[in-house]
């Protein structure tokens, strides 16, 4: 077998002569990867640019609706017994004096005695009578649960509304059965008397011996919370209430007959000034970005640069800013709010015109922002564009993304059949340089034969004379 080397025959470097030759083949396919990197960019960009866009329809969500933007506030004279939070249903201008008598709390019992093991200790068999609310239920006790751990397991899977578990006293006999339950309406009893044989006793929980007397009452006794407001009782089952004051969640923390907090509810004018200037950071995100990508002065410019969808995005944001809003109220521009257009078409908040225009005229605010009734506001303009260009169907986005996916999926078909005809074309020039190294080493042999025999021949004539 011949072992033929690249050049060899020709002194060519022909593997290198292939290598460059297939570079520039391959010149396309460099462009094209170049042609999906910067629409991939792009896509990227609209990404960002609809992720911009929602934030700052997030940012003005409460702008839109009166009760919204009328954000309500609670100052409470003390935080020792209660907390209370408000909802745009609170009443401003009102006050309270809230007592709060006793807390709610379930009923919990525990055994008087414990055993010395959990697992290994056992009771006698038969039926566990767990009572709830007046109802009694029999709980099978087998040779299979009679120990502590299987009574309180027996008692859980029966998921009557009173849980088990067991607690550890530190004592000689440490292990007892401790009940509990799950809300302020259960009220239960537990008879062993069913059970017979066994080594331990579990006794009774709550239960009336037909004395009259109450074996093993409750440690504590199941009862409903009890608050007064304004001298009103009002009980539940829950220590949060959320209808003892309109619009006002109360949490309570502690009880003392006789000790009142003082609730104040007022309109959050505090919050209302800070959501209005999450308007001009949620704009100023959006038009900071369009305007990154434009080219200024020849500097500059992005990905999407020249897009004219972008460009009419940034236009219509401006003009709805700027044009005069119609409402019965005595403001019709965000100018006159204290918002301020920058040279770069960015805005800054005038915190001192701001804060005249809510304190000095709240209702004015309101209708141009939340509009009036049976109109929206301008705030709701600005969302319901918002929601327009976002739109996972028809957005800006949308459009963009269908794009360019198919642009990109253009491209790698095409990436993938010129790879495949270059492929090709290496195969044939290898084949072709292969091909002429072949000849040219059969012409040198050749060659080398004809000079040989020359040589013999001019050798024999030398000899001759």
């Amino acid at each position: 077998m011949t072992i033929q080397f690249g050049g060899l025959a020709t002194g060519m470097e022909t593997s290198s002569i292939v290598e460059q030759l297939m570079a520039l083949e391959k010149q396309p396919i460099t462009r094209l990867e170049a042609d999906k990197t910067w629409l991939n960019n792009r896509l990227s960009a609209f990404t960002e640019l609809d992720t911009k866009l929602k934030s700052f329809s997030d940012s003005i969500k409460n702008l839109n609706y009166r009760d919204t933007l009328l954000q309500r506030s609670v100052k409470q004279s003390s935080e020792e017994f209660l907390s209370a939070s408000v909802s745009r249903d609170a009443l401003p201008g009102t006050s309270y004096q809230v007592e709060v008598v006793s807390l709610a709390q379930v009923q919990k019992s525990v055994a008087t005695s414990g055993v010395a093991s959990k697992s290994t200790s056992t009771f006698g068999t038969g039926s566990l009578n767990l009572t709830v609310d007046g109802t009694s239920h029999g709980i099978t006790i087998t040779t299979e649960n009679n120990s502590l751990e299987g009574m309180m397991k027996a008692i859980n899977d029966a998921d009557l509304g009173v849980s088990a578990a067991i607690i550890n006293d530190g004592t000689g006999t440490p292990y007892r059965l401790a009940l509990t339950g799950e809300n302020v309406g259960k009220t239960f009893s537990l008879d062993s008397s069913g059970l017979t044989g066994g080594t331990d006793t579990l006794g009774n929980f709550n239960v009336d011996d037909g004395s009259g007397t109450i074996v093993n009452p409750p440690v504590q006794a199941a009862a409903q919370a009890h608050i007064r407001v304004d001298t009103i009782d009002i009980y539940s089952d829950s220590n949060t209430l959320t209808e003892a004051i309109p619009g006002v969640t109360l949490d309570l923390f502690k009880a003392e007959t006789g000790k009142t907090t003082s609730l104040n509810i007022n309109v959050d004018k505090s919050s209302i000034k800070s959501t209005i200037e999450a308007f001009a950071t949620g704009y100023n995100e959006v038009i900071s970005f369009i305007t990154g990508q434009s080219v200024i002065n020849e500097e500059g410019g992005g990905v999407l640069g020249g897009d004219a969808g972008i460009n009419a995005i940034k236009r219509h944001l401006q003009s709805m800013l700027t044009k005069p809003f119609e409402n019965s109220g005595v403001f019709t521009t965000m100018s006159q709010l204290g918002f301020e257009t920058q040279r770069d078409g960015t805005l800054v908040v005038n915190d001192k015109t701001l804060s005249a225009a809510i304190n000095d005229n709240l209702d004015g605010v309101v209708s141009l922002l939340a509009g009036e009734e049976g109109a929206d506001g301008l705030a709701t303009q600005f969302k319901d564009y918002l929601y327009d260009v976002t739109n996972s169907g028809t957005g800006l986005l949308s459009g963009r993304k269908e794009s360019i996916t198919n642009s990109l999926k253009r491209i790698d078909s095409k990436i993938t059949s010129t790879e495949a005809r270059l492929e090709q074309r290496q195969k044939t020039l290898e084949a072709q340089f292969s091909a002429m190294e072949t000849l040219v080493s059969g012409l040198n042999s050749q060659s080398s034969y004809l000079t040989q025999q020359m040589s013999i021949l001019n050798n024999m004539v030398s000899g001759g004379n």
